[in-house]
């Protein structure tokens, strides 16, 4: 079939391209699919305008068809307008009528009865979900299980998560024919927003499921019993897999992490990966030194404090601290830090200042001399 784009846009040959663009739109608007669900004869005729358009729309490509060089000799009449634009009697490939509607609205041609193909939903994976639970310090050293619940939607009962009533089923939306987008098209350009009729899903629910209200979800509350490895600190996340909300349109479902609050120790302070103790000493203890017991996790053990240690000396039992996360047994454990820290009577008794009298008269040399110049 062969036609005249000025004849099918039913503009004069010396029309203005601002008129040519007017009819175009003007057709458009009247025979796009959209607007005309089924019917074939206006789907034919929005792609003689399309196609039209195309031509003559465009002022280079007008100016080689009214030269006739833009399909070879006698323009449209060796190709066929509109039933195909490339390759036959030599004339350029400028692309399909498929082409030009996908750039156009952003849609797939090729369904039964020419029509623009049905979308078909994306599957999305489901939402994560976060919960918190308490434990003592000990619990997190040694792991522990604790139970959980949980709010969260799961897949309804009665429809199997497909929102209609049972023995019905969702139906193609009228409005964007299953394809879940609207688009506008102007030329060579379309802007595409989810439908507005099924939010972009493609379907409707006609007959909505009488528990879920055509949701396909409900709230339920699931209980857990999750176990807390040794070793989690205070804001650890535990991941539990899969056990966040369910997927849409068969995604697969998000997972729970559990936030471990870890009560504080009255004896040892979370240092990273290790652990640390202050240890007080007495003066007698720190000038000649002592065999003292410290606190472990598993009890106590005696550290040998040598001659002369000063404040806030450090020592530590390498491995008696806290498990190492993510590296399973092999991961080892980290270190318990011992600081020493003198402790020094805020009072003396008569008896105890005649001592350190007598212990000041002994002890010569100024420890400050090196302050000065």
């Amino acid at each position: 079939m062969t036609k005249n784009p000025y004849e099918v846009l039913g503009v004069d040959k010396k029309a203005s391209q601002e008129d040519i663009k007017r009819a175009y739109r003007k057709l458009a608007r009247t025979y796009h699919p959209d607007r005309n669900p089924g019917d074939a004869s206006a789907e034919e005729r929005f792609k003689e305008v399309q196609a039209a358009y195309d031509l003559v729309g465009d002022a280079e490509k007008r100016k080689k068809f009214d030269r006739g060089g833009l399909f070879g000799p006698g323009g449209v009449g060796g190709q066929g307008f509109p039933g195909g634009f490339g390759g036959a009697g030599g004339g350029p490939d400028v692309g399909g009528f498929g082409d030009i509607l996908s750039n156009l609205f952003g849609q797939a041609t090729g369904r039964a009865g020419g029509g623009a193909g049905a979308r078909t939903p994306r599957a999305e994976r489901g939402a994560d979900l976060e919960a918190s639970v308490s434990i003592s310090f000990e619990q997190a050293m040694e792991g522990t299980q604790v139970p959980l619940s949980v709010d969260s939607q799961a897949l309804c009962g009665t429809c199997h998560g497909t929102g209609a009533k049972p023995g019905t089923s969702p139906k193609v939306c009228p409005r964007c024919q299953g394809r879940g987008v609207e688009s506008q098209g102007q030329g060579l350009f379309s802007i595409s927003q989810p439908c507005g009729r099924c939010k972009g899903s493609g379907t409707i629910i006609e007959d909505p499921c009488p528990t879920c209200a055509g949701s396909g979800h409900v709230r339920k509350t699931k209980r857990y019993r999750v176990n807390i490895p040794a070793g989690v600190k205070d804001g650890s996340r535990v991941r539990l897999a899969g056990k966040g909300e369910p997927g849409r349109n068969g995604g697969p479902p998000g997972d729970l992490f559990v936030v471990t609050r870890v009560a504080e120790s009255p004896v040892f302070e979370r240092k990273g990966d290790h652990l640390e103790v202050e240890v007080p000493l007495t003066i007698p203890e720190a000038i000649r030194g002592a065999d003292v017991e410290v606190p472990t996790l598993n009890g106590r053990k005696k550290l040998r404090v040598p001659p002369g240690t000063r404040h806030g000396t450090v020592q530590r039992l390498r491995g008696e601290g806290p498990p190492k996360l993510g590296g399973g047994p092999r991961a080892g454990r980290g270190d318990i830090h011992y600081r020493f820290v003198i402790d020094v009577p805020g009072s003396l008794s008569d008896e105890q200042s005649e001592a350190v009298d007598k212990l000041s008269q002994t002890l010569t040399g100024n420890p400050r001399e090196g302050l000065f110049t």
